[in-house]
C-alpha cells in the first residue's frame, strides 16, 4: 500500500473551511467588554438613585445612557461569542459577520434608548421645568461613575493601543478601521461616556449655581447629541463591514507582495480580500503558475495555493484561479 504524501494534509469534508479561524486578540475583546459590564452596570444602579433623589435631568439622561451601554455590553458580549463559532458545511467561512449584526443592534439601541430619551427628557424639562435638590448627592455619583468609566476605557484604550501599535496606525484611526466591532464599541461608548458626565457636572452645577433648570436641561440634550453622534457612526462602520468591507491597502499590499514570493506563483493578475469576521479575511486571487503543466497537476498547484495562504491566521478562506496571459500583472 502506497503510503500518503508527508506533506499535503488531508482534504477536509465537502462545504466545510479548511480551517477554522482563531482570533488571536479574542480573549483581549471579550475581557474589555466585561469589564465595560460591570463597570456600567454599577455606574447605571448609581446614576438612577442619584437621578430619583436630585431630580436633575442631567442625572435622569446619563442613568438611561447608562443602563443602555450596560445592555449593549450583552449584545457585544453574544457578538463576540456566536461570531466564534466553528465553520460549517453551510457556512465555511464561519460566522464571522455575526459579530457585526449583534454590534447593530447595540449601535441601535444606543441611538434609541440612550440618545432619544435623553433628548426628549432635555426638552420636556425645558417646556416643563423642575427644580433640583441634593446635589451633593449627584457630584459624589458623577465623581464614582467618571473613576469606573475610566477604568473601562483604560483597558480599551490598552487593547487599542496595542493592536494600533503593531498595524502602524495611530490610536484613533485604528479604532476607526478595526474589523473588530467590540472594541471600536466600547472605546466610542467609554469616550462618550466621559464627555457626558463632564457635561452633566456643568449642568448641575449651573443648575445650582443660577437656580434655573435650564442649563441642566440643556445638558441633558447635549448628551442625548452626543450619544446620537457616536451610535450612527457605530452603525455606518457596521453596515459597511456587513455589506463588504475590503481589506485596507496596507494589508492588500503585504498579502500581495507575499503572494509573489511564493515559487509556485509567477504573478498575480487580480487579487480580492474582504472581510468576513473581524481580523478575518476571504481572498481569491487569479495568478500565472510557474510552468506550463497538466490540468490535474494545475488543479493541485491551485489547492496547494489554497490551503498554503489559509495558513495565515487572518484568512478565513480563500480561490484562486489561472491568470489567461493577456490580463495584466498587478
Amino acid at each position: 500500500m502506497a503510503s500518503a504524501e508527508p506533506d499535503r494534509p488531508a482534504p477536509p469534508q465537502p462545504g466545510v473551511s479548511a480551517r477554522v479561524v482563531q482570533d488571536a486578540h479574542g480573549g483581549e475583546s471579550l475581557l474589555t467588554v466585561a469589564v465595560a459590564f460591570g463597570a456600567n452596570l454599577l455606574i447605571a444602579a448609581a446614576k438612577s438613585v442619584a437621578a430619583v433623589l436630585t431630580g436633575s435631568a442631567s442625572m435622569l439622561a446619563e442613568a438611561v445612557h447608562s443602563w443602555a451601554d450596560t445592555g449593549n455590553e450583552v449584545f457585544l458580549f453574544v457578538a463576540d461569542r456566536r461570531s466564534r463559532r466553528p465553520a460549517d458545511r453551510e457556512h465555511p467561512l464561519g460566522f464571522g459577520r455575526e459579530a457585526y449584526v449583534w454590534s447593530m443592534f447595540a449601535a441601535i439601541g444606543l441611538f434609541a434608548v440612550g440618545a432619544g430619551v435623553s433628548i426628549t427628557h432635555g426638552i420636556q424639562e425645558l417646556v416643563h421645568p423642575e427644580p433640583a435638590s441634593d446635589f451633593g448627592v449627584a457630584y459624589a455619583v458623577l465623581g464614582i461613575a467618571f473613576v469606573l468609566e475610566g477604568v473601562s476605557f483604560l483597558q480599551a484604550s490598552r487593547q487599542a493601543r496595542a493592536e494600533a501599535k503593531k498595524a502602524e496606525h495611530d490610536v484613533l484611526h485604528h479604532v476607526l478601521v478595526t474589523s473588530d466591532p467590540t472594541l471600536r464599541a466600547v472605546y466610542a461608548e467609554d469616550a462618550a461616556a466621559l464627555i457626558g458626565l463632564v457635561v452633566a457636572f456643568g449642568g448641575v452645577l449651573a443648575h445650582q449655581l443660577t437656580g434655573s433648570p435650564v442649563p441642566d436641561a440643556v445638558g441633558s440634550i447635549v448628551v442625548g447629541v452626543v450619544l446620537a453622534v457616536v451610535s450612527l457612526v457605530l452603525v455606518d462602520r457596521n453596515r459597511r463591514f456587513l455589506v463588504g468591507e475590503a481589506a485596507r491597502p496596507e494589508t492588500r499590499a503585504a498579502v500581495l507582495a507575499h503572494l509573489v514570493t511564493m515559487p509556485q506563483v509567477e504573478r498575480v493578475t487580480y487579487l480580492r480580500l474582504e472581510y468576513v469576521g473581524p481580523r478575518s479575511l476571504y481572498l481569491v486571487a487569479s495568478v500565472d503558475l510557474s510552468g506550463n503543466e497538466p490540468e490535474e497537476t494545475v488543479a493541485r498547484r491551485l489547492d496547494d495555493l489554497e490551503r498554503a495562504a489559509t495558513r495565515v491566521p487572518v484568512i478565513a478562506g480563500a480561490v484562486f484561479t489561472v491568470s489567461t496571459p493577456e490580463e495584466p500583472s498587478l
